[in-house]
């Protein structure tokens, strides 16, 4: 795949409380070792609780890129493996996300089957990026994800590394645990191996990373809902408010 440019700074509006969670993830990444994700869950997990039980209504500017870069993350690629709904759906949601991530696990449980109505009805596409902020584990799952995905499998896997809205732990998300998953879902797991260890799927993987890093989705989860942010794991009714906005906006 092509490399992507780097992209100019502008501002995304983000609600104060979320701020202040996305802000205790990232130091507890900066203190932790990243392969203890277990304690990385405890340390953010009372900050970003009451961030997300309290009201979203206030907002704060953050050095982001500007609007126009945010739609350039929409590849509407027919070929993205990672994507579902119409290419040429009038609306595009673009997800950063990590496998290792509790609060991505339990938005994909909550909301993430919202979304999928309306890719359903033709309405939107969503596009699924991994920036793997919590290292190799994260980066493994990523990559297994999108090898089950040239396989027509990616949705499936996905649910599968987000059972029941929780994440598993490293040492589930090893090649062997992955191959496992593959193995039960029914795939070619010979030919699952190969496209986890492939250049192109490493690629792949890379690409979406840098995204989310010239993006500044510097904590999951975060969300581009036709060029318009959101960050953090926010109430169904936020996305569903936005995606029907967007859509009133091309009517």
């Amino acid at each position: 795949m092509a490399a992507r440019s780097p992209r100019p700074r502008s501002r995304w509006w983000i609600p104060v409380t979320v701020v202040v969670a996305a802000a205790a993830l990232v130091l507890a990444i900066l203190v932790i070792d990243r392969g203890d994700v277990d304690e990385a869950d405890e340390s953010v997990a009372q900050d970003s609780d009451t961030a997300g039980a309290q009201e979203h209504s206030a907002a704060t500017d953050v050095e982001h890129p500007e609007h126009a870069a945010f739609t350039e993350a929409e590849t509407r690629d027919e070929d993205d493996v990672q994507a579902i709904g119409p290419v040429d759906a009038p609306v595009v949601l673009v997800v950063f996300s990590d496998y290792q991530c509790p609060y991505c696990a339990s938005w994909s449980a909550d909301t993430l089957p919202s979304m999928m109505d309306y890719a359903d009805t033709g309405d939107l596409r969503i596009e699924w990026r991994d920036v793997n902020v919590f290292g190799d584990a994260s980066e493994q799952a990523a990559k297994a994800a999108h090898a089950a995905g040239r396989q027509g499998s990616f949705w499936e896997f996905h649910d599968e590394l987000f059972t029941g809205g929780e994440h598993r732990s490293p040492d589930d998300l090893t090649a062997e645990a992955l191959t496992d998953t593959a193995e039960g879902m029914g795939l070619d797991t010979a030919q699952f191996d190969e496209d986890l260890e492939s250049d192109e799927t490493q690629e792949a993987i890379d690409e979406y990373a840098q995204m989310g890093v010239e993006l500044g989705a510097f904590s999951t989860p975060a969300f581009l809902v036709g060029g318009e942010p959101i960050v953090g794991a926010q109430p169904t009714d936020v996305f569903t408010e936005a995606v029907d906005t967007a859509l009133a906006a091309q009517s």
